[in-house]
């Protein structure tokens, strides 16, 4: 049995172009995210899929039971994959994404998804901090413009920063292309 998994993190139809948080480079990050699953699928690897939901009423996106919260067809989860529903950035916080994966024997934890700098990077570091061999697909990853007093900061840069950032302490940082070749 493997002892790896693959956590697909808010893939969701709510960061498309017609979603209300559309993100730059989400078809990209899509394309590749769909082939890591497959090459997770065929190696027998363990598959999490994480939607996010908002819990505070009055927030206008991730509505329960909207288009938005669902993810999207080309990476959907298969009827015998485990889907975690999340209210806060963090996939482990409040979930069982944790038991999930020890019940498994997991050790090693592959992280694709959205957003670079919110739940791809608060996920990252929780499973690092966990103890878990943690890789995340970069290019499998996609986030969106960010405003710093009165600074715009381009997804691209922010995405840089963010997988910058995870490389230096709490996971390798890799690309679709290295993740199916190794």
């Amino acid at each position: 049995m493997s002892k790896r998994a693959v956590v697909v993190v808010d893939l969701q139809n709510e960061y498309l172009p017609t979603g209300k948080l559309p993100l730059a480079g989400i078809d990209q990050a899509l394309d590749n995210a769909a082939r890591v699953i497959a090459v997770a699928r065929s190696k027998g690897d363990l598959l999490v899929h994480v939607r996010h939901e908002s819990a505070q009423p009055g927030i206008p996106f991730f509505v329960h039971q909207t288009d938005g919260v669902r993810i999207h067809p080309s990476v959907a989860p298969l009827e015998a994959e485990h889907v975690i529903i999340k209210h806060s950035p963090n996939a482990f916080l409040n979930t069982d994404l944790k038991q999930t994966l020890d019940a498994q024997g997991i050790e090693e934890v592959t992280i694709i998804g959205a957003m670079s700098h919110m739940c791809v990077d608060a996920t990252t570091r929780a499973s690092s901090d966990f103890g878990y061999k943690t890789t995340v697909i970069d290019d499998a990853c996609a986030t969106r413009d960010l405003e710093f007093r009165g600074q715009i900061v381009p997804a691209a840069q922010v995405h840089a920063a963010m997988m910058s950032a995870l490389a230096f302490a709490y996971a390798k940082v890799a690309t679709t292309e290295e993740y199916m070749t190794a």
